[in-house]
């Protein structure tokens, strides 16, 4: 079992008995995700915003335009933190001190760089593109020259994580148990709705497949 090993930056503190700094186990949070926080410092002020993200083993990828405030304020920082979520239920308890969540996170600590070479970039937004949906990238017109030029595509190199997770359920205490109220879990998951197509032409045609097998996977 490959970890990551422990330091001041990514030691879990508080709940530490539900951290793990599992490669494996951390990727998977990552890949079952496509929207991280990213945290920088923009005129010492702390900003943290969501970004759509790719994966490919232990490499974070990152696109917007050229004149992206945060990616350039990372490329000069050369370093990053990125944090993925999961929610997975409400923890109902006996108490409102108890009351929790159930959830998924990783934590990411690495180096930057910028992307330049067109041909590293076209292959990083087909990353991407399979991290969006597997297969999306083969049914769509190829990349213009253009396109790519004002595309800047930030590497991460992820030099150490942790995660924490939270999955069982309510955690009382011991003379409440017996309280005539009602505890449990709340499960949570993120579904997906049947496709709807475009204006235009989409709509004269059939969904693609990988479409599809991708309801068919996140469907509720």
């Amino acid at each position: 079992m490959k970890t990551y090993s422990k330091s001041k930056l990514n030691s879990v503190k508080r709940g530490h008995k539900r951290a793990t700094y599992d490669v494996e186990t951390i990727n998977a949070i990552l890949d079952a995700g496509f929207i991280g926080y990213v945290s920088y410092i923009y005129n010492n002020s702390a900003i943290a915003l969501p970004m759509a993200y790719g994966r490919k083993n232990d490499k974070i990828y990152l696109h917007s335009s050229q004149g992206n405030r945060m990616l350039k304020t990372l490329l000069e920082a050369k370093t990053m933190s990125m944090t993925v979520m999961h929610l997975d239920a409400l923890v109902l308890a006996r108490s409102g001190l108890h009351h929790s969540v159930n959830y998924r996170s990783a934590t990411l600590f690495g180096s930057v760089k910028k992307v330049v070479d067109s041909k590293e970039k076209e292959a990083v937004l087909h990353c991407f593109m399979d991290h969006m949906m597997v297969g999306r990238w083969d049914n769509i017109r190829p990349m213009r020259q253009e396109e790519l030029d004002r595309t800047l595509v930030v590497e991460m190199t992820i030099e150490t994580a942790s995660a924490k997770i939270r999955d069982v359920g309510v955690e009382d205490e011991t003379e409440d148990y017996d309280l005539d109220i009602w505890a449990g879990l709340v499960p949570l998951r993120q579904v997906a709705d049947y496709p709807i197509p475009d204006k235009g032409l989409p709509g004269k045609m059939e969904i693609p497949e990988h479409v599809l097998e991708f309801y068919q996977k996140h469907k509720a």
